[in-house]
């Protein structure tokens, strides 16, 4: 059948859980594939910037003729000037790695953080800003000065880059324990014990990041994007349902309710276990979509079932294997299972056939594009 929508019009449409012409087809392609497709080193994408991995992904969505999902719309934020310097340098260069530190130096004394950028993989950030939060604290305020405006310049230039073949969201943040294990040295126990041992510092640390969160957001809001992204990977995974209602819920809300009552569609990506998430979310907060509702073992989504539970409250994006189906299935076996996904969640629209979490670097091509074949074969409404 002829297409009728764009692939931006398509995905818009099902964001806001409503029936396109067919199913939008997205893969999570995010990053490592645009960059391996480059045929350069990944250090050079993420370091250097050369090319900017949001224009790899570009040419990625148009290299398998895809529906784009781009999550890389930047606004460039002001800051009020506190008096901080900030260094990034090389401190270590191997055949296959390199190291840097990025130092900020505040009026209370030094913070640092180490990245490690590898030829052939993504980056790992392997030292945090965070080493004793009882002693890290006045300097840490630092980090987090008044937000003043924003410059939409790039933002702009991805619109016009980007064209009709993605919708182009901005992504935004809520605070919880999907974001504190970028902030302390040890990862989840570093907060968890902060949590229970120096409540009254962490819940401070904590406003200062939702002021900073929800400060962004409305100006996220204002540059009317295509779709907000709240970026939260593991947030129900790596938190507890009490703390996550004590630290996350609260600023979820707002964020949520600040787009909707703006007119801008929202989507969360929350990977790992989200089956109650989504409930929890669908009852109590203005979200529009959620992805990518993972299957066992690493999620417990069972997308048939979500559908009949949530579908009509929220769209819903997802869900192939993409260890089992994608990186080591074959074409066939991507196509059964992308039809079934089409039968578990594809009826009435607000739905958009994706993976459970981002494709693996080394993803058969022929893979992808068995998933997007059944969308444009199968997925007409």
């Amino acid at each position: 059948m002829p297409e009728t929508m764009t692939s931006k019009e398509r995905m818009l449409t099902a964001i806001r859980n409503e029936i396109p012409d067919r199913v939008p087809v997205a893969p999570d392609i995010s990053n490592m594939i645009p960059a391996r497709l480059t045929g350069k080193p990944l250090w050079d994408l993420y370091l250097y910037n050369d090319p900017p991995l949001w224009r790899a992904y570009i040419d990625a969505v148009r290299f398998f003729e895809m529906d784009g999902w781009f999550m890389y719309g930047e606004l460039k934020y002001r800051y009020q000037d506190n008096g901080c310097t900030w260094k990034t340098e090389v401190v270590d260069k191997a055949n296959d790695r390199i190291t840097t530190r990025t130092t900020c130096g505040t009026p209370a004394g030094d913070l640092f953080q180490e990245d490690v950028y590898y030829r052939s993989d993504p980056p790992t950030r392997t030292r945090k800003w965070i080493h004793d939060l009882r002693a890290d604290m006045p300097k840490l305020r630092y980090l987090f000065p008044a937000v003043t405006g924003y410059d939409r310049t790039l933002y702009d230039q991805q619109q016009w880059e980007a064209g009709d073949s993605c919708a182009v969201g901005i992504m935004i943040n809520v605070p919880g324990m999907h974001d504190l294990v970028w902030w302390f040295d040890d990862p989840l126990m570093g907060p968890s014990v902060a949590y229970v041992e120096e409540y009254d510092l962490f819940k401070e640390f904590i406003s200062w990041q939702e002021a900073r969160f929800l400060k962004e957001a409305e100006m996220a809001i204002d540059a009317r994007p295509d779709f907000i992204l709240i970026g939260a990977s593991g947030m129900w995974t790596l938190s507890s349902p009490k703390i996550w209602r004590d630290i996350t819920l609260a600023p979820f809300q707002k964020i949520t309710r600040m787009a909707k009552e703006a007119g801008v569609p929202t989507m969360l990506h929350s990977c790992g276990k989200e089956r109650k998430l989504a409930q929890i979310l669908a009852e109590e907060t203005d979200l529009g979509c959620i992805n990518p509702l993972e299957v066992p073992p690493t999620g417990d989504c069972d997308l048939a079932e979500v559908k009949q539970a949530i579908g009509s409250r929220m769209a819903l994006m997802g869900n192939l294997h993409t260890v089992e189906v994608m990186l080591e299935g074959t074409p066939q076996f991507v196509e059964e299972k992308a039809l079934q996904a089409l039968r578990d969640a594809g009826a009435n629209g607000g739905f958009i056939l994706s993976t459970g979490d981002q494709c693996g670097r080394d993803t058969p091509d022929e893979n992808i594009r068995a998933m997007v074949h059944v969308a444009k074969e199968h997925g007409w409404y």
